[in-house]
């Protein structure tokens, strides 16, 4: 274990040094200009199809049941439900309302049935899973017969993500749909083939929308029956917006290199594409573009006071400095619409994460390990989502002082998204945290204090992972304390650990097989037209 000697007034710290990785990108990202010629070009021709799809929307309200679900369906996941926010929501109120508690015979089809019970969740409906009673024989399981039905499977399978605590018959949905769906993956025909092997692998809930919508874009190139309006819309809005998110990550990519962090602060992961990265999971629409230039990803700080500055080690003025500038210019960024009373919530989160983080050192220094309690008690904050959750609402005009004197109460949802990021963090980094010398981890400290092996206390990070999940299901359900724009942050903050963290691995400390994939699909390559 490499260690480094660092010295605090009087004190001497050893102190452990991970000898991360160096960045995959060096300086891929620092250099990116718009062609305003092409951009116009796109924007022109995205306007004259953004009016053809709000027709196509409109007209559809005439149509099946099924048509109108599948049309919303497709204009989601091919990204450009953003244009379309109001009327999508008025469209999905129509039918729910038409048949809340759907009696309707069109719901003896699984597909429809799934495919609305899982939009209307999504956007909040607080609908029952009893509905998929009448699919089940006399002895409460599903019919066997549903196992042909590649579609209403897949559909199936998919709205069972969106589940929250006690709904037994969801639960048994997803173990039904997954053995049926790897059973006949094989013998299906392509696109769907690809639809459910992907799906297998990342369900569409717990995804990145940004993620999601490249991949779907893709496979609704190879539809028979795709619609080629909404298809060229997808594509030249996808390129138009990667634009926008390429001149931002070039300008974050600069600053980190200003910055010198990764001279100076050599024991700190060089991660600034993928801090990016985060960011687009949480909001990629091009109307938080501020909000996305708002939120980062810095080192911590003691005091919010310049004058303390010399009561610091050297590797801490550093960051500290950058911090004190870095929140300096966010407020005065917000003071041009008087938000930058916001900046204050950031601050006192920050402050939080500091004081965690030397308990965090003291335990490590003196050898402690905690209770699992006291432990998971710290560690909240350490997992840095209080403050994540908190800066993604920086440069969001909706987000009111009310809602961040919600937030700082710590709701339900905002406890169940932090502890989702603790436990599955701490799963996937056991291994290394060990090879480090660390005792204060998790996972030893509940084996200490339960007596169980590893693999029994990560199947209990892994149920208490699940059981948050189905806390922010719940939580995004009406009636909400804030509005769903709100709450669309804290579900995407969700999401975005359950893809970093695919199988255990940390893909934010080992971005080349997680996160790079990705990366590269979403702020490299463009659509070809």
């Amino acid at each position: 274990m490499a260690q480094a000697a660092l010295i605090n007034n009087d004190e001497q710290i050893v102190r452990p040094v991970a000898n991360f990785s160096p960045s995959l990108w060096g300086d891929s990202f620092h250099s990116f200009s718009v062609d305003n010629q092409v951009a116009e070009k796109y924007g022109q021709e995205i306007e004259t199809l953004k009016e053809e799809t709000r027709s196509m929307l409109a007209a559809a309200c005439e149509r099946s049941l099924t048509e109108k679900l599948n049309l919303i369906d497709t204009v989601e996941r091919l990204g450009l439900a953003y244009h379309f926010e109001k009327q999508i929501e008025d469209m999905l109120d129509q039918i729910y309302k038409a048949d809340p508690n759907f009696e309707g015979h069109q719901y003896n089809d699984l597909y429809t049935c799934t495919l609305q019970f899982r939009m209307l969740r999504q956007h909040g409906y607080n609908i029952s899973p009893k509905i998929f009673s009448r699919f089940q024989d006399a002895n409460g399981k599903f019919k066997e017969s549903l196992s042909n039905d590649a579609k209403g499977l897949l559909s199936l399978y998919e709205a069972s993500h969106v589940r929250t605590h006690g709904e037994d018959i969801l639960e048994e949905a997803l173990v039904f749909s997954t053995a049926h769906l790897e059973s006949i993956a094989p013998h299906l025909k392509s696109p769907l083939n690809n639809q459910v092997t992907h799906a297998l692998e990342q369900s569409l809930h717990k995804s990145i929308p940004r993620v999601e919508t490249r991949y779907f874009i893709s496979i609704y190139e190879e539809e028979e029956l795709k619609n080629d309006v909404l298809l060229r819309f997808a594509k030249l809005d996808y390129n138009l917006l990667q634009m926008l998110h390429k001149q931002e990550l070039s300008e974050v990519s600069r600053w980190w290199k200003d910055l010198d962090f990764v001279t100076t602060l050599p024991y700190a992961r060089d991660r600034a594409v993928e801090c990016y990265f985060w960011t687009m999971g949480v909001y990629a629409e091009p109307q938080y573009s501020q909000a996305r230039n708002l939120r980062s990803n810095t080192d911590a700080i003691q005091r919010w006071d310049i004058g303390q500055i010399d009561r610091l080690p050297d590797y801490m003025k550093i960051s500290f400095k950058a911090l004190i500038d870095l929140y300096e210019d966010y407020e005065k960024e917000l003071s041009k619409d008087g938000r930058s009373y916001v900046v204050h919530y950031a601050k006192e989160r920050m402050k939080e994460i500091v004081r965690n983080y030397f308990v965090e050192a003291k335990w490590f220094i003196e050898g402690y390990m905690p209770p699992v309690s006291e432990y998971l008690n710290n560690a909240l904050a350490t997992s840095t989502y209080y403050l994540l959750t908190t800066t993604s609402y920086l440069g969001m005009k909706a987000a009111t002082k009310e809602y961040f004197e919600w937030l700082a109460t710590n709701p339900k949802i905002l406890e169940a998204n932090v502890t989702l990021c603790r436990v599955v963090d701490d799963i996937a980094t056991y291994e290394v945290e060990k090879g480090r010398g660390q005792i204060a981890t998790g996972i030893e400290c509940y084996m200490r204090d339960y007596g169980v092996s590893t693999e029994v206390a990560m199947e209990k990070f892994q149920e208490m992972a699940e059981i948050a999940w189905k806390d922010v299901n719940e939580g995004i359900l009406r009636p909400t304390p804030v509005s769903t724009e709100i709450l669309a942050r804290i579900l995407n903050l969700a999401r975005i650990i359950d893809v970093t963290y695919k199988h255990n691995q940390d893909g934010y400390t080992h971005p080349e097989k997680v996160l790079k994939p990705h990366i590269v699909a979403l702020l490299v390559d463009s659509i070809e037209i």
